[in-house]
């Protein structure tokens, strides 16, 4: 199921997308494949540790779509209703 499949809030980037794993928001977060690991890992990580689930979905154009934006985006996080 992709990202635009899903219903309710979203966030786009890094630093919110943290923000949301920190507060116990985020329900799932969603990583680019080629975005750069640098960004990512980190974020990765952080989910790891508070038992967020991760899922990997395509590039960073298609995900920036998929969260209505028009530039690409690396990471993004669908929040809890």
């Amino acid at each position: 199921m992709f990202l635009e499949q899903k219903q309710g809030a979203k966030v786009v980037g890094v630093k919110q997308t943290r923000r949301a794993v920190q507060d116990g928001t985020a329900a799932q977060v969603f990583l680019a494949e080629d975005a750069d690991p640098r960004i990512t890992q980190p974020v990765e990580a952080l989910c790891a540790e508070k038992g967020v689930p991760v899922r990997r979905s395509g590039s960073m154009k298609e995900l920036g779509r998929a969260c209505g934006i028009a530039v690409g985006c690396a990471v993004c996080a669908l929040l809890r209703g």
